[in-house]
């Protein structure tokens, strides 16, 4: 009889899919197609800042959303309503992640020959999009107020391979037991180049700042080889 074997599957998977998001990366640079990996827990306001930033942006870039949710499609709708952009959803059967063969059958769909920037609307969690490479050309989160300035250190790994932190629902701040010094020290901790953008979808309070970083990095995407 054969003695038990362990099988590292997980780590295969992750391999595979890594080789495939790079190279998707490497196909949207030659379309010059900046795609936008949008991450967060579910009620951070992922929808309501999409709807700010397309409105920002929208003069400047032509833009396509890919909404991903379990079961649903109230927030791709609530996208073309608002924006008028072409949005399509993408629904993941139960999984609670995109990855990047899943991310390239949006964007077929989606269509990027005249799109300036992608932005895929993420499964709303912390975890497990944090572990998928979907071929993003930068990845972005949003944490709201009420969910608690210690969220970097319950989810490092989030934190850790984001480029940016959207720090959402700031109107709210009187009323939440919410230290901004101590979530931007954590966050640093997990990842110093991380870039922080405290916003209120709400009101509009600091968007023009996130979009203008935006804007900046679609435009260095498009210029480098």
């Amino acid at each position: 009889m054969d003695k038990m074997r362990i099988i590292e599957v997980k780590q295969s998977v992750f391999a595979d899919n890594d080789a495939d998001a790079e190279k998707l990366r490497q196909s949207l640079k030659e379309e010059k197609t900046f795609l936008l990996n949008l991450m967060s827990s579910p009620g951070s306001g992922k929808t309501s800042t999409l709807v700010h930033t397309i409105q920002n942006l929208s003069k400047d870039l032509k833009i396509g959303v890919m909404e991903a949710d379990i079961d649903s499609d109230v927030d791709a709708w609530t996208i073309a309503e608002k924006t008028g952009v072409k949005t399509i959803q993408l629904h993941t059967g139960g999984m609670c992640h995109l990855d990047a063969d899943m991310t390239r059958q949006g964007l077929t769909e989606l269509g990027t020959s005249e799109i300036d920037l992608a932005i895929l609307e993420n499964v709303g969690n912390l975890v497990c999009p944090a572990e998928f490479d979907t071929g993003a050309s930068k990845n972005v989160m949003i944490l709201s107020v009420p969910e608690g300035h210690d969220k970097p250190l319950k989810y490092p790994l989030i934190f850790t391979v984001c480029d940016a932190l959207i720090i959402n629902k700031i109107d709210v701040l009187p009323y939440f037991d919410f230290d901004m010094e101590k979530v931007v020290e954590y966050a640093h901790k997990r990842n110093p180049n991380l870039k922080i953008f405290p916003i209120s979808a709400k009101t509009g309070e600091g968007i023009e700042a996130w979009c203008d970083w935006l804007r900046e990095e679609v435009k260095n995407w498009n210029q480098t080889s």
